[in-house]
C-alpha cells in the first residue's frame, strides 16, 4: 500500500491511497472543519466519505508530467510510465499551482 498527503495551499487536505483494490482519496476531518476548506478539484467535492476508484483519479493523474519531462522522470527514478502513483509521489511534491503531493511516512498521523 502506498499513501500520500495531499496539500492545498499548504494545508493538509487529505490522504490519497493506492492498495490492491485501487485508489482512495479521503479528506482530512480537521480540514473539513476548517473555514478555509476548499475542494482539491471540482471532481472531488468536499465530503466526509472517501472517494474510491480502480484507476487513479483524473485530477491527480493530470498532475503527472508528460512528454520529455515524463521521460526524464522515468529514467531518473526508474519508474514505469504505468506506475502512475509512484510517478505522482516522485514528481508532484512541488507542482505548478496550489497542490502538493507528499509521500506519507509511517510516523504520520491523520484525521480521517
Amino acid at each position: 500500500m502506498k499513501q500520500a498527503k495531499v496539500f492545498l495551499n499548504n494545508a493538509l487536505a487529505g490522504i490519497l491511497t493506492e492498495d490492491d483494490l485501487g485508489y482512495e482519496f479521503r479528506y482530512d476531518s480537521d480540514y473539513l472543519k476548517s473555514d478555509a476548506a476548499a475542494a482539491v478539484s471540482l471532481t472531488l467535492p468536499l465530503t466526509d466519505k472517501p472517494y474510491r476508484d480502480n484507476v487513479l483519479f483524473p485530477f491527480f493523474d493530470g498532475l503527472i508530467p508528460e512528454g520529455w519531462l515524463l521521460d526524464i522522470a522515468e529514467q531518473s527514478w526508474k519508474i514505469s510510465a504505468r506506475d502512475r502513483f509512484s510517478l505522482l509521489l516522485a514528481c508532484c511534491r512541488d507542482c505548478i499551482g496550489n497542490i502538493s503531493i507528499i509521500p506519507f511516512n509511517k510516523n504520520d498521523v491523520i484525521n480521517g
